[in-house]
């Protein structure tokens, strides 16, 4: 198995941060004999930040590289009328064969994750012919019309059999024909494209989190921690169950909170998070959800 790893992030300056967190989580968890190589998709990231980046190092050593990212080359995406948080930024890897020339796999994350283990097992997996490999999706409505639909905040991507199979090109014809249509950005891109041929690796690689009651998988040990709902673990308020877990990383990273910030963002967090679910769901303990989620949580304790 190879040691190196290629993971990918893209970014602009103000998520710089949410993404050293994603980085930070990474290196702090990866094997003494991991080589760990990051790629930034720069979307406009200031030289300051950059060398805030850089001190993630001190955490391991490791490899940063910023790419710049033409936004020319996208002029057909900024067409798509999707949700309003799907930014441009987050059409960067359907290029990934072009923009990053000389790699020949790379694992895609969101800036909204947090990893928990090595990724040295998920870099390494069998594709096969495959050029890319997900989780399925939380969204069940979907994956009744296709059984693998993926979420693609994680994503490993073969760039090498990408190219082959020419998939860049064949993302950007598809959105051009149905740019009207698309409703989730550049996931219904890829999903519909690639339409099922994609390896399923297990869904602990991109556990998709937004409270207690709805998370893809109810196990104990995430390798890979997606927060999925609206408001994200910096919104304050967040009821996101695994929420402490990015407060934890940010502490690593050199946007870390001072004592009173930290105390802010956690305690006083965690009680304006419970009376904001109540109001949200204020049924919440009639949902058979909720118990079968309490019971894998806590009695039957998923590995």
């Amino acid at each position: 198995m190879d040691n190196k790893i290629n993971i990918c992030i893209s970014c602009d300056d103000n998520y710089a941060k949410h993404a050293g967190v994603v980085a930070a989580s990474i290196l702090v968890n990866s094997n003494p004999e991991d080589e760990l190589c990051f790629y930034i998709l720069d979307g406009g990231i200031k030289d300051e930040t950059k060398e805030l980046f850089m001190k993630l190092k001190e955490i391991k050593n490791c490899e940063f590289n910023f790419v710049s990212v033409d936004e020319n080359l996208f002029t057909d995406y900024k067409q798509v009328k999707s949700h309003a948080y799907i930014t441009i930024a987050s059409y960067y890897r359907l290029k990934l064969p072009t923009l990053l020339p000389n790699v020949d796999r790379v694992i895609y994350f969101d800036c909204d994750f947090v990893v928990n283990s090595s990724l040295k097992e998920l870099f390494n997996v069998d594709m096969k012919d495959y050029a890319l490999a997900g989780v399925r999706d939380i969204n069940k409505r979907m994956l009744k019309k296709k059984p693998n639909y993926v979420n693609a905040g994680m994503l490993v991507m073969d760039l090498a059999n990408m190219r082959k199979q020419n998939l860049e090109q064949k993302f950007l014809e598809w959105t051009k024909n149905n740019a009207e249509k698309i409703k989730t950005g550049d996931q219904e891109i890829i999903n519909s494209v690639v339409d099922g041929n994609i390896k399923i690796v297990d869904d602990c690689w991109n556990v998709q989190s937004s409270n207690f009651t709805n998370r893809s998988s109810y196990t104990n040990n995430p390798k890979a921690i997606h927060f999925v709902a609206k408001k994200k673990p910096w919104h304050f308020g967040s009821f996101s169950y695994h929420r402490p877990l990015y407060f934890k990383y940010l502490q690593l990273t050199p946007w870390k909170l001072n004592e009173t910030e930290y105390k802010h963002w956690t305690r006083d967090n965690q009680i304006v998070s419970l009376i904001e679910y109540i109001k949200y769901r204020p049924l919440f303990m009639l949902r058979p959800r909720f118990y079968k989620a309490l019971f894998h949580t806590y009695i039957l304790r998923d590995k």
